[in-house]
């Protein structure tokens, strides 16, 4: 008697967030977890179950999202891109399919994650960017903002920058890279980059929230500092809006992958 070969499948997704209440499914309303489980179902013939490398929450995007299911279907990969990206809504899209082998897992094989908050500092806003960014009327002092970004960077306790409530085991999180830059598209956009092994919901809306009232003039970088040692989240300022809040990449270590398509992976 002979079984199904089960394949293990990994998707490299992008999505506009703003009509999702996040990537991970929720009692009530869209999810991009939700529609992407439905699709697969129905291109398989089978129920389809999908673990991602971490949720995105309500409002917040991704050009890098990565997720894995499993499958008993025979179907080429070429067959299950093209399917997908038929019949996905037009705010998500994957690009790219891989086979992979069983060792991998999305979330603990992760080497480091890159968000990037999009800040549009203007006088007047932007329309075409305001699903995307968050609109600060009055002039930032992004220097100032800059002098807190070594208090963050190595392993830290972030507990003042967790989700309030939240229950996660441990509030220390390792930080590699942090920084400032200017769009080169939009003089007045200006770009928060930051890259660490993980990170904890609102983690990056919370320091962005933080350095902006820096950045306004409201607090210094003692008190960003200070902010920073106290653990505590009753301290911190608000979170930044999700809009401006994107999951830009994620790298892994050495994945075994027996198959791909698109052959030359495609750059959103």
């Amino acid at each position: 008697m002979s079984f199904p070969q089960i394949r293990n499948i990994r998707l490299f997704l992008a999505y506009d967030g703003t009509h999702y209440l996040g990537f991970q499914i929720q009692p009530k309303g869209p999810t991009v977890q939700g529609l992407l489980q439905d699709i697969l179902s129905q291109i398989l013939g089978h129920k389809v179950k999908i673990r991602s490398a971490g949720r995105t929450d309500a409002g917040v995007h991704a050009l890098c999202q990565v997720a894995h299911f499993l499958t008993t279907s025979d179907k080429p990969l070429e067959v299950i891109f093209k399917a997908l990206n038929g019949l996905l809504p037009k705010d998500i899209s994957v690009w790219l399919v891989e086979e992979v082998d069983f060792k991998f897992h999305p979330q603990r094989d992760v080497l480091k994650k890159t968000y990037q908050y999009q800040i549009y500092n203007s006088p007047v806003r932007n329309p075409l960017l305001r699903l995307y960014s968050w609109w600060i009327p009055e002039p930032l002092d992004v220097s100032a903002m800059e002098k807190c970004l070594p208090e963050i960077l190595g392993t830290k306790d972030f507990a003042s920058f967790r989700k309030a409530g939240s229950d996660v085991k441990t509030t220390i999180r390792t930080i590699y890279f942090a920084e400032f830059k200017w769009s080169k598209e939009h003089k007045k956009l200006l770009i928060f980059e930051i890259t660490g092994k993980g990170f904890m919901r609102y983690m990056v809306r919370n320091i962005v929230g933080a350095l902006v009232e820096v950045g306004r003039g409201k607090l210094n970088g003692e008190d960003f500092k200070a902010i920073l040692e106290a653990k505590d989240r009753k301290v911190a300022p608000p979170p930044a809006p999700p809009q401006g809040l994107i999951l830009k990449s994620i790298e892994y270590k050495d994945v075994v992958v027996l198959e791909r398509y698109p052959q030359e992976i495609i750059e959103l």
